[in-house]
């Protein structure tokens, strides 16, 4: 039962990472700034987790897990509290970067709970049902969120994850027992798993597949509106790519199986590349009646292949860096929400100098810069093991 709890607190953490997208509009015209300027609250939020979670993590080492859990969920609930309340662009902003610090110490601290309150048969299955509730986020949790913001009020959705947060915080300081095993790593163990060539390879390939879905992602709303859609139907599009995550999700841990962690990874990153593209040449080239559907077939497609990655990059650290797979995975999400906040900085770049149909141009580039960087790491590694066999 506790395992629950923790899934729902990674149910309302991924809820309300995913849903700002669908909710920038409405943020804008309220707090009365450009899309652009809206979009730098993900990069706030995705670099202090990014740059905050390794930090803490290493600063909370030595305090009992249920301590730290009720602390960073209750940073988290403050966060959005304080956005329910913002009545100017900078507290909005404060608001993020508290929730991001929350969510930062709280999910690597769950999962390493999980793990701690599972039998050992079913320690798989624990850290499992914790990434559903991400995984469930972006299926229910973010089309839901983007709906009740446009339908009561985009502070209606802060509300809403609050709500969502405290249900799980209640769970967690009645259901969760006191003085759980801890081991956190060091800076220092951390850093000498990031300056192996390979591993700091695999995480720039995990960077750049970030940067390019959030350069769109986070724009969704403002590519949706120019193909004409109402801003209230990004929930649409937000339904479509968390569908499609779950089956990408799904369809990565088969064919990291079957087909092996490098060619998963490459088709995943692959096939995002080609799906932002594709979405720029839609906007750009396609017929009014027929660019609707395409583009959201595309989201479909980009949903599939960006979650289709993550499976076999996962594999790859844990294959280079066996004995220390909970610190390059670690590493690996900084290096995702490091990737989450360029992308969002870069999208917003990109509206101020170029136009809205430029993101998949743009997005697509630089996944396709983490296809290259992956094929050319793989290619310089099996060289080296050429070598050492000769």
């Amino acid at each position: 039962m506790s395992v629950l709890w923790l899934a729902i607190a990674a149910f309302a953490i991924g809820t309300e990472s995913f849903v700002i997208a669908g909710l920038l509009p409405a943020i804008a015209s309220d707090l009365q700034i450009s899309a652009s300027a809206t979009g730098q609250l993900v990069t706030a939020y995705a670099l202090t987790y990014a740059v905050g979670s390794p930090v803490l993590a290493v600063l909370f080492n030595n305090l009992d897990r249920k301590t730290v859990l009720v602390f960073s969920l209750s940073c988290f609930i403050a966060g959005n509290v304080l956005a329910i309340s913002a009545g100017s662009y900078v507290t909005l902003m404060a608001a993020r970067m508290l929730m991001a610090v929350g969510a930062g110490l709280c999910m690597p601290t769950a999962l390493a709970v999980a793990l701690a309150v599972a039998p050992p048969e079913r320690q798989g299955r624990a850290i499992s049902l914790v990434i559903s509730g991400m995984t469930v986020a972006t299926v229910v949790g973010a089309p839901i969120g983007a709906w009740v913001g446009h339908t009561f009020g985009w502070r209606s959705t802060f509300i809403m994850v609050a709500a969502l947060g405290a249900v799980a915080l209640a769970g967690l300081v009645f259901g969760l027992p006191k003085g759980l095993p801890r081991h956190v790593a060091s800076l220092a163990e951390r850093i000498a798993i990031a300056r192996h060539g390979q591993v700091l390879r695999f995480l720039v390939v995990t960077m750049l597949w970030a940067v390019g879905g959030f350069t769109v992602f986070t724009y969704l709303s403002v590519l949706m509106q120019q193909l004409g859609f109402q801003a209230s139907d990004t929930s649409l599009a937000l339904l479509v790519f968390g569908v499609a995550a779950a089956i990408g999700n799904t369809l990565g841990g088969i064919l990291t199986d079957r087909a092996g962690p490098i060619r998963t990874a490459a088709l995943g990153v692959g096939g995002i590349a080609a799906a932002l593209i594709l979405q720029s040449a839609t906007l750009k080239f396609a017929p009014p009646d027929l660019a609707s559907p395409l583009f959201l077939g595309l989201v479909f497609i980009w949903g599939v292949s960006g979650w289709t990655f993550y499976p076999g990059q996962v594999a790859n650290l844990v294959r280079i860096e066996p004995k220390s797979a909970m610190i390059a995975l670690s590493l690996n999400a900084s290096a995702m929400y490091f990737g989450f906040a360029l992308g969002s900085a870069l999208g917003g770049v990109v509206l101020m100098v170029l136009t809205p149909t430029d993101l998949g141009w743009v997005g697509g580039g630089c996944a396709a810069a983490g296809l290259a960087v992956l094929l050319l790491s793989e290619r310089r590694a099996g060289l080296k093991l050429h070598k050492i066999a000769g």
